[in-house]
């Protein structure tokens, strides 16, 4: 048995656009500058807290970095309404998924910096409310790179964390997965750059969603 845990911003959906408008407004209505698009895709992956303090140049979370993520939750689903900030699914995802979800050997889940609500909208939207398994976010665990995503996703299927995979974009996926004893897949199309994916520990760059299953299926 495997268990195949992907990340979703920039995984198995391209969401940059809706997280780098929700963020501007966020910091243009607390006073401050709005972060840019390369600094906003340097945080994807993070929970949000993490991510605002981050881009405000702080080492800790503190008062105002809660404010803002209140106010950045309540403002994404606006932002979402928006036809032209739709999170789409990359191309060859669904197929992927879809051949995964068909193998009894395999469970599918879901490790991600999103909220509980945020991720649970993408998978209804997209059909997959049924299908994986197991899912872990921003609000049930520490950030990204600490492995609790993992570990508490493979106590709750029975899996050791040996037998588990993590498919993401950013280092803090592959670091995260590595501090669990897990293997981890970096992706090419997402926020990070293949290098530091390869650097932090991946074990594979998929250039495709192919690339996904070959490794999953065939280890290799």
């Amino acid at each position: 048995m495997k268990l195949v845990l992907f990340d979703c911003d920039g995984t198995l959906v391209d969401s940059l656009a809706i997280i780098q408008e929700t963020m501007a407004r966020t910091f243009r209505a607390f006073g401050h500058e709005a972060p840019d698009e390369q600094a906003t895709r340097g945080t994807v992956g993070l929970t949000l807290d993490v991510a605002i303090a981050g881009l405000l140049g702080r080492e800790d979370v503190d008062h105002e970095c809660r404010d803002m993520m209140g106010y950045y939750r309540s403002l994404f689903a606006e932002v979402r309404r928006d036809p032209a900030m739709q999170e789409k699914l990359y191309d060859g995802v669904a197929a992927m998924l879809a051949h995964l979800f068909l193998q009894d050997d395999i469970l599918v889940g879901a490790v991600t910096g999103k909220s509980r609500r945020g991720l649970d909208h993408m998978l209804k939207t997209h059909g997959y409310s049924e299908k994986f398994i197991t899912t872990r976010t921003a609000d049930d665990c520490p950030s990204k790179p600490h492995p609790a995503m993992v570990l508490e996703c493979c106590d709750e299927t029975g899996m050791r964390p040996e037998q588990a995979v993590v498919i993401g974009d950013t280092v803090f996926d592959i670091q995260m997965a590595r501090s669990a004893g897990s293997a981890a897949v970096g992706v090419s199309w997402g926020y990070g750059a293949p290098d530091a994916l390869k650097l932090a520990g991946a074990a594979a760059i998929a250039e495709t969603p192919d690339d996904i299953l070959n490794f999953v299926l065939k280890g290799a």
